[in-house]
């Protein structure tokens, strides 16, 4: 009996212990959610003292800026008004155009099925090794059959009395081109330049290594030295698509050629290119810069040689699973577009490709029309020797330049919203930027709209703020230590909302018409208030 008192006053405590551990832990909870309710509910009320202010404000431009410690730098816009349509997607998705991820092959590739599925088996191809009485020992003999193919069927480039160094993607054979061709006792290193807009990664990547063979010399155009130098050149190039030849043209110079765009679906094939070094790459062509792989042509024996060394000292050869994957997506792309063989069911790949471009170039030339901010390059018309059409070049990046007195083109998107490469990083002036073709259609669909409704203010405006935590108050406008808001016709609200971290605050400010100064200035000294007391929190 005593037993089973025992036993049972034991199962009462336990369940009173469960009981109040669940209790504690709901209150834990219920409490967590109502402090972030409160949290999001003592924003609103901040919103409340604007609600008198918001009805008469049209959308405009999003700045980026960011505060240090002692004060607040923003980069210089200008004014802007954008359509109704831009509120269909809320205004609040970024576009991110900056790099060339070629995502826009997916559907194409969706739609071929199985026929470039490649399975590989745990105990295939084990070995470093591929075939060990070739130069370049670790290139796969299916890949290195599948770029000859596809070359004499696109007619794009000559294979014969070349070597085919295999590189995992176009920028390690880059590197591995630059060692090679670059004298190992040289007295001082070898310049490397390219013509402005040179492609962005040239300097960072001739630079990455400091290597004591090579330096960044930059602007080939503005290339007078005397000496050795290593000219890259870009055709069509990245960033203008624009077609190419070497600018220095002296007897010391090596001439390296990217022709990573060199495809029908980007510009003419007008002839096979037959230089001493030329690179290539499936991110382009196919789409699949996932694979990482790309391809160097190169004529001199020592220099293949030189470049499979370095290679083989930087990462011991080349991936064969991305080489055999690789060797399926460009058999499949030549299956494609052989005439003898071919599957009557499936799409030529250049087919697909080129109608995309061609479709999407169209709809960009019109929202810039449409816009009258911007401006694109022009292309001439030329035959192309595999499609048998002519056309203007289409290439993979927009070089789209802001006109009138934007000075900034990258700030001035950033604040709609879209991201893209400035001119800066091309070594021309920051009116231009580059814009990615290769986005997912419903993405470059969003941007071409948006870019299409962003017009110009009547009497745009200047806002330049910088904040000084020593001021407590807005200064003179001549003063630029602490904040300064000019404005012609209207005045401008800021809304400053912070996202906090161990070295800076960063804040967006959305510029939009009010109607009084009195509103104005009442918005002003509370953004100061606000401002500094979420500031003060990082000291």
């Amino acid at each position: 009996m005593d037993k089973r008192r025992v036993l049972s006053l034991r199962h009462v405590l336990m369940l009173s212990l469960a009981l109040n551990v669940g209790l504690i832990l709901r209150l834990g909870y219920v409490g967590e959610n109502w402090r972030a309710e409160q949290s999001v509910h003592g924003l609103c009320l901040e919103e409340k003292q604007y609600r008198n202010i918001e009805a008469s404000m049209v959308d405009c431009d999003q700045k980026v800026a960011h505060v240090s410690k002692t004060k607040l730098v923003e980069t210089t816009t200008w004014s802007t008004s954008t359509a109704h349509t831009e509120v269909e997607d809320g205004g609040g998705r970024v576009i991110n155009l900056d790099h060339g991820d070629p995502t826009m092959y997916e559907r194409f590739w969706q739609q071929m099925g199985d026929r470039t599925t490649v399975v590989i088996s745990g105990w295939q191809y084990i070995s470093y090794f591929s075939d060990v009485t070739k130069l370049c020992w670790f290139l796969e003999p299916e890949f290195a059959r599948a770029v000859i193919r596809l070359h004499k069927l696109v007619g794009n480039a000559i294979t014969e009395g070349h070597h085919i160094v295999v590189g995992t993607g176009s920028t390690q054979l880059f590197q591995a081109a630059l060692y090679a061709l670059c004298p190992p006792n040289a007295s001082e290193p070898m310049s490397v330049v390219s013509a402005a807009p040179y492609y962005s990664s040239y300097p960072l990547m001739t630079d990455f290594l400091e290597s004591g063979l090579y330096k960044w010399a930059g602007d080939a155009h503005k290339f007078s030295k005397d000496r050795p130098y290593i000219e890259l050149v870009t055709s069509p190039n990245n960033p203008d698509g624009s077609t190419r030849q070497a600018v220095v043209n002296r007897n010391q110079g090596i001439l390296v050629h990217d022709l990573a765009y060199y495809w029908p679906q980007y510009t003419p094939i007008s002839f096979p290119a037959d230089h001493d070094l030329m690179l290539f790459t499936v991110s382009k062509s196919t789409g699949h810069a996932g694979t990482r792989i790309g391809w160097a042509l190169v004529k001199d024996q020592e220099v293949a040689r030189k470049m499979t060394k370095f290679i083989e000292l930087n990462t011991i050869g080349v991936s064969k699973d991305s080489q055999l994957r690789a060797a399926k997506i460009l058999q499949a792309v030549g299956d494609s577009c052989d005439p003898v063989g071919s599957d009557e069911e499936v799409q030529p790949f250049f087919d697909y490709s080129y109608i995309l471009m061609e479709k999407r170039w169209k709809q960009l030339r019109a929202a810039v029309k449409n816009s009258r901010l911007f401006s694109l390059p022009d292309f001439p018309t030329a035959f192309c020797n595999f499609s048998g059409r002519s056309f203007e070049p289409q290439p993979a990046f927009a070089w789209l330049k802001c006109e009138g007195e934007i000075e900034d083109c990258e700030s001035f998107l950033r604040g709609h919203k879209i991201l893209t490469r400035g001119g800066k990083h091309f070594g021309v002036c920051p009116k231009y930027v580059r814009i990615s073709m290769l986005e997912r259609e419903k993405n470059f669909d969003l941007f071409t709209q948006r870019l299409s409704t962003i017009q110009s203010c009547n009497g745009a405006t200047i806002v330049i703020c910088y904040f000084d935590k020593s001021q407590s108050t807005f200064p003179p406008k001549n003063e630029r230590s602490a904040a300064q808001l000019e404005t012609d016709s209207s005045n401008i609200r800021c809304q400053v909302s912070l996202d906090l971290n161990e070295e800076y605050a960063q804040f967006t400010l959305n510029r939009q018409r009010i109607r009084s100064t009195e509103a104005h200035n009442a918005i002003r000294n509370d953004l100061i208030e606000h401002l500094w007391s979420r500031v003060g929190e990082l000291d």
